[in-house]
């Protein structure tokens, strides 16, 4: 009996006694040991936020552009005589004011727009909706968004319209009456050069101004045949690929005597420099006009 109870205070001395002292753990081991869970906590936000491939492969397109450069430029040292002289023969046809330089930089610039024809553009392939609802949900729970607030239940009050939500219709432009009579256009009909017409009436800052400003105006797109004829007769530079307009010189002339233009400082009407046109070139305008004046009807 004695042996037992001796052995029962043992075994409760034991398990409820002082356990033996152990060296206590410092509390800045314990910030150490989550310091890196935190750091990888910063670096799957990060991973989230720049995983686009597109800026991967702008970053890498950046760093490489330099060397690309070089390399374009010593590929067009290869042809730079040949242009050259092709330059060189386009201002001895044309005249002195042919600038060769700015031709052959043109002339390459539009090598390297065809050039993008090497590179056709892919679709792009979706992420799976499996990958993007969880790439979502990693955004969320690093950034989390405040809950919204439920509307009160009640009447909601009528409120105006406002300009995003009201789809505006442009008006259409208006081809009809005299000025727009394909019959108009004869052998003594005149004409001059958009860009022309376009500094003539003061918007020459603008380029382009007087096609959105006069939007009823007829202009023909003239054509390769149309532009050699142009450059021939010194009319028009040779502007290669560049779009070239024709306005009927009558209608700038009704522009330059209306009220916006006619007490304008801005306006030189000696810029124009008017021409006439074969007949071949003419019945094309004409084509041109009704096709226009017809297409305005219908829409």
């Amino acid at each position: 009996m004695g042996a037992q109870r001796a052995d029962g205070a043992r075994d409760w001395n034991q398990q409820d006694g002082p356990e033996p002292e152990q060296n206590p753990t410092p509390p800045w081991n314990l910030m150490i040991k989550h310091r890196p869970i935190q750091k990888r906590g910063r670096r799957s936000h990060l991973s989230v936020s720049y995983t686009d491939p597109q800026i991967s492969m702008e970053l890498l397109r950046a760093v490489l552009q330099p060397s690309l450069n070089q390399e374009i430029l010593q590929v067009f040292s290869k042809y730079h005589q040949l242009l050259n002289k092709a330059a060189e023969n386009v201002k001895e046809n044309i005249g002195d004011e042919v600038q060769t330089d700015q031709l052959i930089s043109e002339t390459c610039r539009n090598a390297l727009e065809h050039a993008k024809l090497l590179f056709p553009e892919t679709e792009v392939k979706r992420p799976p909706p499996e990958l993007k609802r969880h790439r979502d949900d990693e955004s969320h729970r690093a950034s989390p968004v405040p809950k919204k607030r439920k509307p009160r239940a009640g009447p909601v009050p009528d409120r105006p319209l406002s300009f995003s939500q009201v789809k505006v219709k442009a008006e259409p432009v208006k081809r009809e009456g005299p000025k727009w009579d394909p019959n108009r256009l004869n052998d003594n009909s005149t004409f001059v050069l958009g860009s022309r017409a376009n500094k003539a009436l003061g918007m020459g800052g603008t380029r382009g101004r007087i096609y959105i400003k006069h939007s009823d105006l007829f202009k023909y797109a003239a054509d390769a045949k149309d532009k050699q004829w142009l450059a021939e007769r010194h009319h028009m530079r040779a502007t290669g690929g560049k779009m070239a307009y024709l306005l009927i010189e009558q209608d700038i002339q009704d522009l330059a005597q209306s009220d916006e233009y006619k007490e304008c400082p801005d306006v030189h009407m000696e810029e124009m420099k008017p021409f006439s046109v074969p007949v071949w070139m003419v019945e094309k305008m004409q084509r041109a006009m009704e096709a226009q004046r017809d297409a305005a009807a219908d829409a």
